[in-house]
């Protein structure tokens, strides 16, 4: 049984991690775990040099020796010069002979084994390394050493799941992002050709955008912005944004949209817009002093073409974060479980940029047949929506989800519930005021000034038209512009307008049902409410 003594050579008051106050939550359990000897921690990370940075902490508080092994370097005292004649000679960059050498030192050490992954995984080749690393992890109970294996990747032998402890080594948070910036601004407050310009807004705003990221992908991307512009500002936002565009090109599970519309593109829609814009400093350090927790998502529900879409890629920009798409289709593969696997897998990497808006586009469709699953394609769809409702229920990552879907009738209604969204909003054709607004935005966007259009005049016309309907009418008319040679002016855009059918009259029964529907169980998205436009359409007889 193991000495329950305290460890030699420590502080006699230390009872708690060094400087608690100052590090973060991992690296207090890690020192824990090593006092109360634990023989061999699994830390699952990127940064291998922060876990080597705490390690160290950790080893001079304790009056420990560090150890590092790589497969390239083997054992190595931290602190002392590589010796490759020496490693060679004791050949420890052989997993056997290092773990042997753990077992014959006797003074008090931590052990960091790099990438020791590739040895822990249930391979037939690794059956001697997973055998002696139990072997140690026996002998090593009673003294006061331990094993750090950092990896990546978690990938632990069966054999090895009641001798190895797991912890979870998070990403840095913004106290250290301003930490790194602080240096890297020390560096060049000097020189005369930077400019850095981050007043207490623009700094917080640019953590917030490193956050997700690595310290080494934030000094590389920090480093990428003073060589571009030789400036760092809160405009620098965008550079921030394509080192997480890399993480997510790498993947290939979710697509990163590049948003250039803002929410002054989105006519009418009041209520929505006042919902995201309270919502807009909910990711920022003061939020969470305040008590808030991050938002949890939005449902929007409506008709097709009246931007619900453009909603998702607007508060994308209104927030400053990532907007990653998540195509469900994408999600599934022909091999059994790897469907499942594909949604986790986007899930963790949408948790590691965050935060991040997930769009879910059209998930009416996604989910048509989860309900009947297990007959139509053995209960794949089923599964893969159990997986996102988890996850939906129990995040706590600033992973804000915008789903948008067409058809209620199609969606389980166990994705209704509070708690795994905030709030659905119902998004209704735009009313008088809202379609002068959409021909006043559309004829801006292609050079043509709004007031020399009777805007009035055309709501008037498009009673009953969708946004993107208002669009094509536009561009219509502009192909008649260019190809006939002549000035686009409110006749040109009548013509058009009037050789333009709208959904709304050809599914008329379908967008009853959708209003009908969402009184009273969604939010309206504008203030006005939903008038049935369709009698303003009917033929205006002379008597």
């Amino acid at each position: 049984m193991p000495d329950p003594s305290p460890e030699p050579h420590s502080d006699p008051g230390a009872t708690s991690s060094p400087s608690r106050s100052k590090t973060n939550p991992a690296t207090q359990e890690i020192d824990v775990l090593i006092r109360a000897r634990y023989p061999i921690i699994y830390v699952s990370t990127w940064e291998e040099e922060r876990v080597e940075q705490s390690l160290r902490q950790i080893a001079n508080a304790r009056k420990k020796h560090l150890y590092t092994w790589t497969i390239t370097q083997g054992l190595i005292k931290v602190g002392s010069e590589p010796r490759p004649g020496k490693n060679a000679s004791n050949n420890t960059m052989d997993p056997l002979v290092a773990l042997d050498q753990v077992i014959q030192h006797v003074e008090p050490s931590i052990y960091l084994f790099k990438d020791f992954h590739r040895f822990t995984c249930d391979e037939r080749c690794n059956l001697t390394v997973i055998r002696k690393l139990r072997d140690v992890a026996y002998q090593i109970r009673d003294s006061y050493k331990s094993i750090i294996i950092t990896s990546p990747l978690v990938k632990i032998a069966p054999e090895l799941s009641k001798d190895i402890t797991l912890v979870e080594f998070g990403l840095p948070d913004t106290r250290d992002f301003g930490k790194l910036l602080d240096r890297i601004v020390d560096e060049v407050k000097d020189n005369p050709k930077v400019k850095i310009d981050l007043n207490p807004v623009a700094r917080e705003q640019l953590l917030q955008a490193a956050r997700g990221l690595t310290l080494k992908e934030a000094e590389n991307v920090f480093a990428k912005t003073l060589v571009t512009d030789n400036q760092l500002t809160a405009d620098d936002i965008d550079i921030v944004f394509s080192e997480k565009r890399q993480i997510i090109k790498k993947d290939g599970l979710l697509e990163y949209c590049d948003t250039v519309e803002d929410i002054s593109m989105v006519a009418g829609l009041d209520n929505l817009k006042t919902w995201l814009n309270k919502r807009s400093v909910a990711f920022t350090d003061k939020a969470k002093q305040f008590g808030l927790m991050p938002p949890r998502g939005v449902l929007l529900l409506g008709v097709q073409g009246c931007g619900k879409s453009l909603c998702a890629k607007a508060a994308a920009s209104l927030w400053h974060v990532p907007l990653l798409r998540f195509d469900l289709g994408r999600m599934f593969s022909s091999l059994v479980g790897s469907s499942e696997e594909n949604v986790r897998r986007a899930i963790q990497v949408a948790e590691s940029v965050s935060p991040a808006i997930l769009w879910i586009d059209e998930i009416d469709k996604a989910f048509a047949g989860a309900t009947s699953s297990s007959g139509s394609d053995g209960g794949t769809s089923s599964r893969v929506f159990g997986s996102l409702l988890t996850w939906l229920s129990e995040k706590k990552s600033s992973v804000f989800v915008i789903a948008t879907a067409n058809d209620i009738s199609q969606l389980p209604p166990e994705l209704l519930r509070k708690g795994r969204l905030d709030e659905i909003f119902f998004v209704d054709l735009p009313d008088h005021s809202e379609r002068k607004e959409i021909f006043a935005i559309h004829l801006r966007k292609r050079s043509r000034d709004p007031a020399k259009f009777d805007l009035s005049r055309l709501s008037d016309l498009t009673a009953g038209f969708n946004g993107a309907e208002i669009e094509e009418a536009i561009i219509s008319a502009m192909f008649d512009e260019f190809s006939g040679g002549i000035s686009m002016d409110t006749k040109l855009l009548e013509n058009s307008v009037r050789e333009t059918v709208p959904l709304s009259k050809t599914m008329s029964e379908e967008l009853s049902r959708l209003r009908e529907w969402s009184q009273g169980r969604a939010r309206p998205a504008s203030k006005t409410a939903a008038i049935d436009e369709q009698s303003l359409m009917r033929r205006k007889i002379e008597l």
